[in-house]
């Protein structure tokens, strides 16, 4: 009597142990595909940093530099010398290199200020391509979503239409979801004013949410 209660547990534990493989192998897949789009993001911007020339490479590492907390202090401390410098050579009675009101200083620091806005506005305008370019993916990625997602509610209308235990019935929702937006429509919404496009997404809301013959309860 004890054998044949013993094949159940033997068929259960093999079923419960390549159900663990399964699922160890679908996160491996899923960790492996993560890897590779990281690699791919991280390999887009070695080469963005390729491209840079030398003297734009010199340029940015002063900007990183500039912007460290260790910078300021050596700023401020550059100045408290300065002063102390010239307020002990008038008090030794001998010609300062730069007296008050310290025109010489006012100068350098202009010069330094100026300098260093440039920098970070060279910086500035290089990652804004960057940026301008990944927006520019990032709209394309949203319409081949919006594509995918209007295809699959395609499908399942057409698969709840096929199916004889499912009734079918018109849902005026899933018909205005289905078809996918068009690009040029996309580009015309983001010509507009911010105005128009709250007024166009507030009507397209209303559109989906509420269509036509469909009464909430």
């Amino acid at each position: 009597m004890a054998m044949p209660a013993c094949k159940p547990t033997a068929a259960g534990g093999w079923s419960s142990s390549r159900h663990m493989q399964s699922m160890q192998t679908e996160g491996e897949k899923a960790s492996q595909k993560t890897e590779e789009n990281l690699a791919v993001v991280l390999d887009f911007y070695a080469s963005e940093t390729r491209k840079l020339s030398r003297s734009q490479r010199v340029l940015e590492q002063i900007v990183r530099v500039n912007g460290q907390p260790v910078f300021l202090l050596m700023t401020i401390l550059f100045v408290l010398v300065w002063i102390g410098a010239n307020a002990w050579l008038e008090f030794t009675q001998r010609p300062a290199f730069d007296p008050l009101p310290y025109h010489l200083l006012h100068g350098v620091v202009s010069l330094g200020a100026l300098v260093t806005a440039t920098m970070v506005l060279i910086k500035q305008e290089r990652l804004g391509r960057l940026a301008e370019q990944r927006d520019h993916l990032d709209l394309k990625v949203m319409l081949l979503t919006e594509q995918k997602a209007a295809k699959l509610i395609e499908l399942i209308e057409e698969l709840r239409r096929d199916l004889p235990d499912v009734r079918n019935r018109l849902d005026p929702g899933a018909a205005v979801l289905k078809e996918p937006i068009s690009p040029d429509i996309v580009l015309a919404t983001l010509e507009q004013p911010l105005s128009g496009v709250a007024g166009v997404v507030a009507d397209t809301s209303i559109s989906v949410a509420d269509p036509p013959g469909v009464v909430k309860p």
